[in-house]
Formats: C-alpha cells, sequence, structure tokens
C-alpha cells in the first residue's frame, strides 16, 4: 500500500520539465521533494495528483490512478495547493467544510471545527476567508485537506496528504507547527508527500527525501543519505556545507526541537 510514481515524463512545449521520475512513498512516512526553483517538484506533485497531463505511470495503493474516479481520488487522497483563491466571500468554517464534500467524513459534522483547532484557528472560524493574512489562509487550506482525509487509515488502507510547499507564507513557529502536522499523519499511518524549500525543516520531518534537478531525480534515501554537500551543492549549484556554521560572528537560527 504505497504511492508509486513511474518513469514520469511532463513537457510544456518544447521542454521536457519531468524526464523519467521515479518516487516511491510509504504510508508512515513523510516523504520530501526538494531541489532548486525549476527542477520539478511542483510538476510531479501535478502529476501524482493527476492535475496536469504527464507520461508514466503513478499508483495508489495498488490503484493505477488514471483507472480511478475523481470522487475515488478524493476519498483516498488530498491535495494542498501552493496558493487557493476564493471569489466569493466564504466563511473560514464554510471553506473547511469543503473538504467534507470532498472526503468520507460528511457524516460527521465536528470535523471542521476540530481541524480548525488543529491548525490554531478555531477563533477564527467566523471570519471572512479574505480577512485573513496569507499565512492564516494556508493553514484555513490545510484544515480543509485535513477534513477531507481526517482519518489516516481507512479499512484498511492509507490516506494521503499531498502537499505543495505547506510553509511558505508562516513565520517559524507555525512552520513546526503544519509539520507537525504532517509528522502525526504520517505516524498514524498515513502518508505524506511534500514539497519543501526548506532544507532544515527537510531535515528535520522528513522519512525519506528526493532530491530534484533539472528535471530529474539526484538522489533519494533518508536525509542523512540525500543531504549532503555533493548532492545539494550539485543540485542548486553552489557550494553548501551541511552541519557546518557560518564564519565567525554570523548568526543562525535553527529550531532544536521538531516541535512547535
Amino acid at each position: 500500500m504505497s504511492l508509486i510514481a513511474e518513469n514520469i515524463r511532463v513537457s510544456y512545449g518544447p521542454r521536457e520539465a519531468l524526464r523519467g521520475v521515479d518516487l516511491t512513498a510509504a504510508p508512515g512516512e513523510v516523504t520530501a521533494i526538494v531541489g532548486p526553483n525549476g527542477s520539478g517538484k511542483s510538476t510531479l506533485l501535478g502529476a501524482i495528483t493527476a492535475s496536469l497531463p504527464f507520461r508514466g505511470r503513478v499508483r495508489l495503493n495498488g490503484r493505477d490512478i488514471a483507472a480511478m474516479k475523481p470522487w475515488d481520488l478524493a476519498a483516498k487522497r488530498a491535495v494542498l495547493p501552493q496558493a487557493s483563491r476564493l471569489a466569493f466571500p466564504f466563511k473560514v468554517i464554510e471553506v473547511v467544510r469543503l473538504g467534507l464534500q470532498s472526503g468520507t467524513a460528511g457524516d460527521r459534522p465536528e470535523v471542521p471545527m476540530q481541524a480548525l483547532a488543529r491548525v490554531g484557528l478555531a477563533h477564527y472560524a467566523n471570519r471572512t476567508f479574505q480577512e485573513l493574512s496569507g499565512g492564516e489562509a494556508q493553514r484555513v487550506m490545510l484544515a480543509r485537506v485535513l477534513c477531507q482525509v481526517w482519518a489516516p487509515v481507512e479499512d484498511g488502507q492509507p490516506r494521503w496528504l499531498l502537499l505543495d510547499e505547506p510553509v511558505s507564507s508562516l513565520d517559524i513557529a507555525h512552520q513546526l507547527q503544519v509539520m507537525a502536522i504532517a509528522r502525526d499523519f504520517a505516524r498514524a499511518g498515513g502518508g505524506v508527500i511534500a514539497v519543501m524549500h526548506d532544507l532544515n525543516l527537510t531535515a528535520l520531518f522528513s522519512d525519506r527525501v528526493a532530491v530534484l534537478a533539472e528535471g530529474q531525480c539526484l538522489a533519494f534515501g533518508t536525509p542523512p543519505e540525500v543531504l549532503t554537500d555533493e548532492t545539494l551543492s550539485r543540485a542548486y549549484g553552489c557550494a553548501l556545507r551541511v552541519s557546518a556554521p557560518p564564519p565567525a560572528g554570523v548568526p543562525y537560527i535553527l529550531p532544536h526541537a521538531a516541535t512547535a
């Protein structure tokens, strides 16, 4: 019961954005996709979510997603995009309830408020979505997708959170909160795939990491295996050192515990 992407190829006109990428994500784990801008991270997630045309095959819990109906996919996995826009002044709780309509917890009206509490926004339930800051809106959308797959395991099968840059608009405390939510979902038996830019958070919270560059996967494995000087310098095109402090007198700040 895994999520397996095989030989994924995506082209935008004459440009091949992904060139035969393989990825295997296991339930019970957080799998991160990292790499520089333009490396194909979000494109790979778009193929895995079937939100853009691709060549190759993606299997979700043993089933080819090409043969699955949209409502069947929606009951098995929830997708958090990089950004979400709403044209109408929905209340926050109404936005979160949309996850119930897509998933299988529709008979549990208490779930949206529980999801809002999980992201620390229960007191925002009756605000309009347009009043929110970018970071608050991002956490509301996370609550929505949590509603969609509220139970990490259902009928013996894992469900999946697919997250595209889930902490991009957040301060460091809320980054830790969101990554802890992802970690807890995986610990409860679900699977998580997250496109990440922050390599320190990736190292703290991920079980497996795929490093992409120029549409190919340079390395895949545990954080200690792939987050190395050689691999990261090659991927990002600049000299990078892992676990080395900056020059004397230059401060740097890292969370010392993987908890919010």
